[in-house]
């Protein structure tokens, strides 16, 4: 079981592993040794509370495909096994940000004294454009 929150964790079987070769610069090591890694998740079949689902779908953006695959590629390493850890601590990030439940806005009423500084600084300003529109009398 991976840990995701104190009430929160995800089984091992719904992550899929596939190893595929690095691109970018690196030498004979490159085209040898297939060191990226890409972690596919199944949000959809996972076992997460609903809200948690719904809040990861815009988190997620491009990495969550249309049949609700989320999937997270690591190539930043020559080592498979660091970039592993590396995919796997972006999945874990994700879903702690999605578990992360945001606070009920509560609406509030400006007080009078903050729509006095408004009215006054809106006239200000209304009357510097004003005095720069109207010309001075050439006699």
């Amino acid at each position: 079981m991976i840990r995701i929150t104190d009430s929160l964790a995800i089984d091992e079987n719904e992550i899929t592993w596939s190893a595929m070769r690095a691109s970018g610069p690196g030498g004979q090591n490159v085209n040898k040794v297939s060191t990226a890694v890409e972690l596919r998740f199944d949000v959809g079949k996972a076992f997460l509370p609903e809200d948690l689902k719904t809040r990861l779908r815009p988190l997620a953006g491009r990495l969550l495909t249309q049949d609700g695959v989320l999937v997270i590629t690591a190539q930043e390493t020559r080592s498979q096994e660091r970039n592993r850890e590396i995919a796997l601590h972006k999945l874990v990030e994700l879903l702690r940000k999605a578990a992360h439940r945001p606070k009920r806005r509560i609406a509030t009423k400006p007080t009078r004294a903050s729509k006095t500084r408004r009215l006054d600084s809106k006239s200000k300003h209304a009357r510097t454009k004003q005095l720069r529109s109207t010309r001075p009398d050439t006699d």
